[in-house]
């Protein structure tokens, strides 16, 4: 390449042909040869005459240097000229490639990776070894090889799921690299050993550093990880992705953020119902696909709906303090939905978890056992109620066998003092927590021993008796605290250990029985159960080694990709999402961010070419013509963009070219998003049985857009929509008698009579200008109902209806019908009111936008409108094929005929 300051040539050898310019100004500024004077007398008979139009006897200057410009200016073209390219990094040295690779990289990677490219082939062109270090946390050794062999893994490369990362000690890693010249193409943000980094390549020789514009958006949770995100540098919508009733994953909200915060962050909170929100799997920043713009969704960010059942009696008013339900609620309130009440009113709530204290003999224990085994949880509380009862053996939905009565400080099987509760299993729900020794049981109630019974412990007392025991019914479990929910037989309700294990056994509502019968054999790691790579797309989480637990909380890194991972009953999300602060770069040189692709200039050259040979035939014209007629060109050429720049719509060149169904914008933004959604349900189906392939449906402001090139034209009928203009009323009747079709849909499924006497109001007054030909009912035999399906019936939304087309012509009128004649018998309009396009609409994931009718009837319905659509199609493409079908045995007769006679 080129460089001329900062203007660039990718093709410089093309340049060689300015040159010629100079030749090219003799050769056009030649005198031809001096005429010969021949005598003739006759001549004397035109002296005293003036030629009205002389003709210059050499091309003027400025003619020539327009010209002259007009070919430099291609030449130049030619030439690839490009303002501010990408610098070079020239030099003798190897060149070292240092590409930052976490997800901050990931908005722009196949850019990052171009930059990249380009160096290590101009070092290639040099003959100069190279070095490429992908800052993704890997500590391999780095060596020289000749750079185009290292195109090949550059190409391969991919943005990691966490944060860009480069080994503490740089040393052992450009142990190899002595003297090298540095490209870091960095993602902008700063990180824990870039200095030492910066230093230690500075020592080894230049260093180049390529940023981004900005630092990437980013997603987090809430400082408190509660009900809220955080979104950094942004302040787009985050959606809330999670699967839809047919199991499809799909936007199902939108979170508006709040105002900045001191720090810069936007609060967004998480303000969803609670079926809604435990769906969502994700949130995501609204138009971003990288990592960190995803916030995987665990426990942390589900609400469960928890029923409380206790005694009424002791929840009376100044006894709240001695009521287990006080402390239930006080714990829970915080991070679920409760809701309280009897037993048979909770259950009709559909809870995730049923709390019971000190409750037995429940009416509703059969409605109860049901609910557990289709998958609920049910934690129960002891108590003197449940101490005291004769059956307490035979009491169903308990996870143990219990003694009759309790045991407590004094009593027959009493203790010598309280006692503390042992550590937790490490392959329990309650895996982490440790007991506070201060927290001690004064009474609780016993489990009968039983070969089995350690299987369903998940807490106990320093003398191995039963704290908390649980077993599985069905696809639910059943939970029974041995104690209290109030400080009557034990403290624990006053402790912070309270609320942290109900929230535990909590979490672990509608959990699989799988996972709740898993015991890992190393309980303080965590599995990876699925994970996302750089660009938030789904990865493979085979071959991922566990990671540790104090690692968790580190964040992702090499070895520990963002995703959910799994630790026996727990689920914990790894998210990559932080805030991030913009890197330094002293002594290095930077790169202008503009600079990455540079701007190319042959296009602009290219259409100042076009304009100066432009002016030069206009100005060619006045020479030869005395001036008018380069009037008249130049007024042309300049008033043709103002006088026709409604007709330079690209979406309606687009719509020539693609076949593209149009409708007309009425100024309702639902009507509009309905005829929109419409048009694209009947360009699908077009797409999908039939050999026309339409593109995308186009939006006409019949005020400005020129119809020439569009087929049809769906217009909804609105009561305030205004009049088009004189010129568009034009245009639209140039529109008909050139074979274009207009479908007018009043969408009231023929209420007012649509296109017979009883013409809408609204109806009459946008059709009145149009020349629209004398209607008539749709007979039986029309071409419409046999062009690709056969039908009798034309419905929409709406079913019913009077569908109007142009009328046959009868023998006194046949010689004045224009429309027949031009348009192939195609009539040019077709009326009704049955809401065509709502039902043809679909959403962006193909799904029906409006319901119509109930059950199977009303998809058979919207099956036959989109038939209708594409017979409609067929009909507007192809004519009156179908009707001349009918007459081909009566032109084949009179052939025979005419053969015969002669």
């Amino acid at each position: 390449m080129l460089l001329l300051g900062p203007l660039g040539f990718a093709a410089p050898w093309v340049l060689t042909a300015l040159i010629g310019l100079p030749v090219l100004w003799v050769i056009l500024r030649a005198t031809p040869p001096a005429p010969r004077r021949v005598v003739f007398p006759g001549v004397a008979l035109l002296q005293g005459l003036r030629d009205r139009s002389p003709v210059a006897r050499r091309t003027p200057w400025w003619l020539l240097l327009m010209r002259l410009a007009a070919i430099a200016a291609l030449i130049l073209a030619f030439a690839a000229p490009i303002w501010r390219p990408a610098a070079t990094v020239r030099g003798d040295a190897p060149l070292l490639v240092v590409m930052d690779a976490g997800w901050q990289a990931a908005p722009d990677w196949s850019g990052r990776q171009a930059r990249a490219e380009r160096a290590l082939a101009d070092a290639a062109a040099e003959g100069r070894p190279a070095a490429l270090l992908m800052a993704d946390g890997r500590d391999e050794p780095l060596t020289l090889q000749p750079a185009d062999s290292l195109l090949s893994a550059l190409r391969a490369a991919r943005p990691a799921s966490w944060p860009t990362a480069l080994p503490g000690d740089p040393a052992p890693i450009l142990s190899g690299l002595d003297r090298v010249q540095t490209l870091w193409i960095t993602d902008g943000a700063d990180h824990a050993t870039r200095a030492d980094w910066l230093r230690a390549l500075a020592d080894r020789g230049p260093v180049t550093v390529v940023p981004p514009a900005g630092l990437p958006p980013s997603l987090t949770l809430g400082a408190d990880g509660g009900p809220s995100l955080l979104l950094h540098n942004s302040d787009a919508e985050v959606l809330a992705i999670g699967p839809d009733p047919q199991g499809l994953q799909r936007e199902l909200a939108r979170l508006t953020p709040g105002d900045a915060l001191p720090d810069g962050a936007r609060s967004v909170p998480i303000d969803l119902q609670p079926e809604l929100r435990n769906r969502i799997t994700r949130y995501v920043i609204d138009g971003q696909s990288h990592a960190g713009a995803i916030v995987l969704t665990d426990d942390r960010l589900r609400r469960r709906k928890v029923a409380l059942v206790g005694q009424p009696d002791a929840q009376a008013e100044a006894q709240e303090l001695l009521s287990q339900m006080h402390y239930i609620r006080e714990a829970l309130a915080p991070d679920a939905d409760l809701v309280e009440g009897a037993l048979g009113d909770v259950l009709d709530a559909a809870p995730d978890v049923v709390i019971l204290a000190d409750q037995v003999q429940l009416a509703e224990i059969g409605e109860l056992a049901e609910w557990v085994d289709a998958g609920g949880l049910l934690i129960r509380f002891a108590g003197p109620r449940m101490a005291a009862f004769d059956g307490l053996a035979q009491e169903p939905l308990l996870p143990v066998t219990m003694r009759q009565g309790g045991r407590d400080i004094g009593g027959a099987l009493s203790w010598g003092e309280p006692r503390a509760i042992a550590a937790f299993p490490p392959d329990g729900p309650f895996a982490g927590l440790t007991p506070p020794s201060e927290v001690t049981v004064r009474a609780q109630l016993m489990a009968q021993p039983a070969p089995d019974l350690a299987e369903h412990v998940l807490a106990q007392l320093d003398d191995a008796t039963p704290l908390v025991t649980r077993s599985r019914l069905g696809q639910g479990q059943v939970v029974l605290f041995h104690v209290t929910a109030n400080p009557d037989w034990s403290n624990l309700p006053l402790s912070g250990l309270f609320p942290q294990m109900l929230g535990r056994l909590v979490d672990t509502a509608r959990a699989q029985p799988s996972q709740l019968d898993t015991t890992a054999e190393r309980p303080s790691f965590w599995s990876a159960a699925s994970v996302i790579d750089g660009f938030g797309v789904a990865d493979d989480p085979e071959g991922i080694a566990p990671v540790a637990d104090r690692a968790m909380s580190e964040g992702p890194a090499f070895g520990r990709p963002a995703g959910i991972y799994a630790a026996g009953e727990r689920r914990q999300a790894l998210n990559a999402g932080r805030a991030l602060v913009a890197a330094q770069w002293p002594g290095a040189t930077v790169e202008a961010a503009d600079r990455g692709q540079g701007r190319p200039l042959a296009a602009f050259l290219i259409a100042l070419s076009a304009l100066l040979m432009a002016l030069d035939a206009a100005g060619s014209a006045w020479i030869s013509r005395g001036g008018k007629v380069a009037a008249l060109v130049l007024a042309a050429f300049l008033t043709a963009p103002d006088a026709h720049a409604q007709d330079l719509n690209p979406e309606i060149v687009r719509a020539a070219q693609e076949v593209a169904l149009a409708y007309v914008q009425t100024g309702d933004d639902g009507i509009d998003t309905a005829s929109l959604q419409g048009l694209r349900g009947l360009t699908a189906a077009l797409r999908q049985r039939s050999s026309v392939e339409p593109g995308e449906p186009v939006a006409v402001d019949l005020d400005r857009d020129d119809l020439a090139p569009l087929v049809f034209l769906y217009w909804p009928v609105t009561a305030d929509q205004p009049a088009p203009s004189p010129q568009a009323y034009l245009r639209l009747n140039a529109f008909l008698r050139s074979g274009g079709m207009i479908l007018f849909d009043t969408r009231d499924g023929d209420l007012s009579g649509v296109g017979g006497p009883d013409m809408s109001d609204a109806l009459q007054r946008l059709a009145a200008p149009l020349d629209i030909p004398p209607l008539a009912q749709i007979p039986d035999d029309h071409v419409l109902t046999r062009t690709f399906y056969l039908l009798d019936e034309f419905p929409g939304r709406w079913q019913g209806g009077t569908l109007w087309v142009e009328a046959a012509p009868t023998v006194q009128d046949a010689g004045d019908a224009p429309f027949r004649r031009l348009n192939d018998g195609v009539t040019p309009v077709v009326i009704g009111g049955n809401s065509w396009a709502e039902a043809w609409a679909i959403d962006d994931d193909g799904y029906p936008v409006f319901p119509i009718g109930q059950g199977w009837q009303g998809e058979e319905q919207r099956e036959t409108a989109l038939r209708f659509g594409i017979n409609l199609m067929m009909y507007v493409l192809t004519g009156n094929y179908k009707s001349d079908q009918v007459h081909v045995p009566a032109l084949l007769e009179r052939l025979r005929a005419e053969e015969v006679g002669r």
